[in-house]
């Protein structure tokens, strides 16, 4: 029998990347802003000379000081001047006393409930039910007027399944996030997955409640081992995914409530949980308010999440949202304490350079044994068809204005106009264009682990092909924000997302 010689397509292995980020035309390395800055101040130092040399001179210097401030950057793209900026806002944190967070009978979140702190602490919490007839959560963020349904998903996974098939959900799953573009009202959406100890209540209740009662000897005594000995270092992975949709006012009709949102939301998540299906999402459905109170909890309290388990198994355990936050909790500049825990969470700041595979963050996922609970959070903010066609042409434009004043690394900045071009083609030919980033939350049992876990995030992200830095100075935020909790951080800053992108 002979054996069949192997096609193109068998021996190519399908690869990814030309993730890029876009950037203010500007002179020499400078960003938009600062080089309208500079030549702002450089007119008022001529104009100073007609007055006083002196005068001149002195704005001359603090020109410069500010100049070198916005122009020198660390590894992670961050200049002097925000870096400053983190500190004061930090300085300011600390001596009103935001940083520390009391809740319950003896708080001063009001009524002794333990509502959520932070971003998240004027959130509302309703429920209401989708096309199919399903019950779903609806957190309403009043500050951004945005309404956020969250599903959650068994995934299939990639173990034992050919490339051929992992190429196919990749695709489909490229194809949802395109879709996102043109959903309706649609600003953000999120992807969770998180890993903590599996407690063995469900295995428990599992065998319970199909262990007949006159089974042999030797199969009882078998599944009473495997009860004692799988919860040891096994880990429970969760998936959740966040849609989080703008009820703000558009011509000729107010701001909707969140009933109506919630009718709105309840009509479209029917065809987007169907979609799921052929991402290797497996039963993508979405979480009731009980569900979704219940996992921000534990989120924020580890130690409950046995006793949580243990009241589900037994009708469930009526958790609202208002006593779904921490009893207590203090941020620190590099670290977040909530209860009996403390986590530490990273952000991306550099998406994988080059072509990567399919399983590039396959590790980041995984479970650790260094990190008792860990959530990796990737956020999306899909543009839609006309600001993605208008967001690509402006960045081929500014990288054709780099390339043509380089004259030191002439090739580096050949390609980023090679890749900003081919960006422009594939838009041009129906593909999506989406901004994302990627939180990392580690969460320990004391602080002494927080050492350990740290050093297992900064091995672990070198191999996924992307570089991070703790956020240092909003942990909390940080925090909420890697939680399916439908929060845009961009739209939670001082400044607008127009001024930071020019700085």
């Amino acid at each position: 029998m002979r054996r069949r010689p192997k096609t193109t397509d068998e021996l190519t292995t399908r690869t990814y990347g030309n993730f890029r980020k876009p950037r203010t035309s500007g002179l020499r390395g400078l960003s938009l802003g600062s080089t309208l800055l500079l030549f702002a101040g450089l007119i008022a130092v001529v104009l100073a000379t007609l007055f006083s040399i002196w005068a001149a001179l002195s704005l001359a210097l603090s020109l410069a000081m500010l100049t070198a401030a916005l122009a020198f950057k660390d590894r992670h793209d961050r200049t002097l001047m925000k870096r400053g900026a983190v500190r004061l806002a930090w300085w300011r944190t600390t001596s009103s006393g935001g940083h520390l967070y009391r809740s319950g009978p003896l708080g001063r979140t009001g009524y002794g409930t333990c509502q959520l702190p932070g971003l998240a602490a004027e959130s509302t919490l309703t429920e209401a039910q989708d096309g199919y007839g399903r019950p779903f959560a609806v957190i309403t963020i009043p500050a951004t007027g945005h309404h956020t349904a969250v599903i959650s998903c068994d995934a299939d996974g990639s173990a034992l399944v050919d490339e051929r098939q992992v190429d196919t959900w990749v695709a489909h799953w490229g194809q949802w996030l395109s879709a996102l573009g043109a959903e309706p009202d649609l600003v953000a959406a999120s992807v969770t997955v998180e890993t903590a100890p599996d407690s063995g209540v469900r295995l428990q209740r599992e065998i319970a409640t199909n262990t007949a009662s006159d089974a042999p000897r030797l199969a009882t005594d078998m599944l009473q081992e495997v009860l004692s000995a799988y919860p040891a270092g096994s880990a429970r992975i969760t998936t959740r995914i966040a849609l989080t949709y703008s009820g703000a006012a558009r011509p000729g009709t107010p701001r909707r409530s969140a009933e109506d949102m919630a009718l709105h939301i309840g009509t479209r998540l029917p065809g987007l949980t169907a979609g799921l299906s052929l991402t290797s999402a497996g039963t993508a459905v979405p979480m009731t308010a009980t569900e979704l109170a219940e996992a921000v909890r534990v989120a924020y309290d580890p130690t409950v999440a046995t006793l949580v388990e243990e009241v589900q198994a037994t009708g469930g355990t009526g958790l609202t949202w208002r006593d779904a936050g921490p009893m207590a909790a203090q941020e620190a500049w590099d670290h977040y304490r909530h209860d009996g825990a403390f986590s530490v969470t990273w952000a991306m700041t550099e998406a994988p350079q080059g072509e990567v595979f399919s399983n590039v963050l396959t590790g980041l996922v995984q479970p650790n044994r260094d990190i008792a609970r860990k959530r990796v959070t990737l956020l999306y903010r899909p543009h839609t068809p006309a600001d993605g066609a208008r967001v690509v042409q402006q960045d081929y434009k500014n990288a054709l204005f780099s390339a043509q004043q380089s004259q030191i690394g002439k090739a580096r900045e050949d390609a980023e106009v090679v890749a900003a071009r081919r960006t422009t083609e594939e838009q041009a030919q129906g593909h999506g264009v989406i901004r994302f980033g990627l939180l990392i939350t580690a969460t320990v049992n004391t602080a002494p682990e927080l050492a350990k876990a740290a050093a297992a995030v900064d091995n672990l992200a070198p191999a996924a092909r992307i570089a991070v830095r703790p956020v240092y100075g909003s942990q909390a935020a940080a925090f909420a924000a890697s939680l399916p909790l439908g929060l845009v951080l961009p739209l939670h800053t001082a400044l607008p997302q127009t001024v930071r992108d020019a700085m």
